[in-house]
């Protein structure tokens, strides 16, 4: 299969992209114990920045937001100035990056929280999970409620995040609101069992959500700001009763908030794309903005729906961790380089910087 469309232009609003091939927001916990980024992040994605488009992996709003070990921050100068390196090495390049905001709320453990607080969460219900600690995993515990009169204050942190990426010269942001963190845990009925306004009815569980939105727009822009979203996954122990009403409304107030883009986990995160009877899918049709798929593309999948219409933007992630130059391999035809699971998360740059892009003598032999 031909992959023409993949490879073709597209303007998301503001931010040209050279292709519509997009990687994957992808943990790696390879910060300092402090959150800031490495020099080894910067060869990362320096060695591909020929993604139309680079979602930086989950990084933490606030110390509070954080919820695996050694992942970065986003709420202090030193890692502002450590991703300024980033963003400018993989603009050099001719790339563009969005800074993904992340606050996990439960999906956390005393040991990853400022003097060995509980996690916070829309309600004191536990995920059925393991939270990776620098001392290796352990039983999730029973978080802490928020009070409504703190969630003005998470709202700032979004806010101090965003103000610190533009800074930090990223071309935007995407609001993570989806795999059972903080948003999408006020979201659902399976953490959220509130009893005032931002509980209950599917209006009062948007609420918390929209407020967020609402004030990293007023820094960005909604022009320069994604959402992701996933509707049907069971990621780190979160349900609802009624999915498709709940994301059928959400995706109506994104969409009226002119959001660059909806970023969709379509299925089971890593797992079945189709394991619900509400597709996932079916939103983009609610949604007046670019539609970006995800979850197990390959890449004549991709292309098959670009050429149906059904998605604007692919986003892969595991093909761009051992394939830094995946653009060019699709645009040869030339086989993907396999990863390694073992070196995913945490170590150096054993499994990180150090899976080789084609040679010269490869190109020409792939070209021919």
């Amino acid at each position: 299969m031909k992959h023409d469309r993949l490879l073709q232009p597209y303007d998301l609003g503001p931010i040209s992209l050279t292709n519509r091939v997009v990687m994957a927001p992808l943990t790696r916990s390879r910060a300092t114990s402090d959150g800031v980024p490495k020099d080894m992040h910067v060869e990362y994605y320096r060695q591909r920045a020929s993604a139309g488009l680079i979602i930086t992996e989950a990084t933490n709003i606030s110390p509070e937001g954080r919820g695996y070990a050694w992942t970065p921050g986003i709420f202090n100068d030193e890692q502002v100035a450590a991703w300024k390196k980033v963003t400018d090495a993989v603009h050099e390049e001719g790339g563009k990056i969005v800074l993904q905001l992340w606050h996990v709320g439960r999906v956390s453990h005393p040991d990853l929280q400022p003097g060995g607080a509980l996690p916070v969460a829309p309600s004191a219900i536990a995920p059925a999970m393991q939270a990776f600690t620098e001392g290796g995993m352990k039983d999730a515990v029973t978080p802490r409620a928020l009070e409504a009169d703190e969630l003005p204050r998470v709202v700032a942190d979004f806010v101090k995040a965003t103000e610190n990426s533009k800074a930090a010269g990223f071309d935007g942001v995407e609001i993570h609101s989806a795999n059972g963190y903080l948003l999408d845990q006020f979201l659902r009925d399976g953490a959220n069992q509130r009893d005032d306004e931002f509980g209950g009815s599917i209006e009062n569980r948007l609420r918390f959500p929209l407020m967020v939105i609402d004030a990293v727009t007023k820094v960005f822009g909604p022009e320069r700001t994604g959402i992701r979203i996933s509707p049907v996954s069971p990621a780190n122990d979160l349900k609802d009763s009624d999915p498709e009403a709940v994301f059928t409304a959400y995706v109506k107030e994104l969409s009226a908030r002119r959001l660059a883009y909806l970023h969709v986990i379509e299925g089971a995160t890593r797992g079945d794309r189709d394991p619900h009877a509400f597709k996932a899918w079916s939103l983009r049709k609610l949604f007046d903005g670019a539609y970006m798929g995800n979850n197990n593309y390959t890449v004549d999948l991709a292309e098959e729906r670009l050429e149906k219409g059904e998605i604007d933007l692919a986003c892969f992630g595991r093909p761009f961790i051992s394939n830094p130059d995946l653009v060019t391999r699709i645009r040869l035809g030339a086989p993907l380089a396999e990863w390694n699971e073992k070196t995913f998360y945490g170590g150096d740059e054993t499994g990180y910087t150090d899976y080789p892009a084609l040679t010269e003598e490869e190109k020409r032999r792939y070209a021919a």
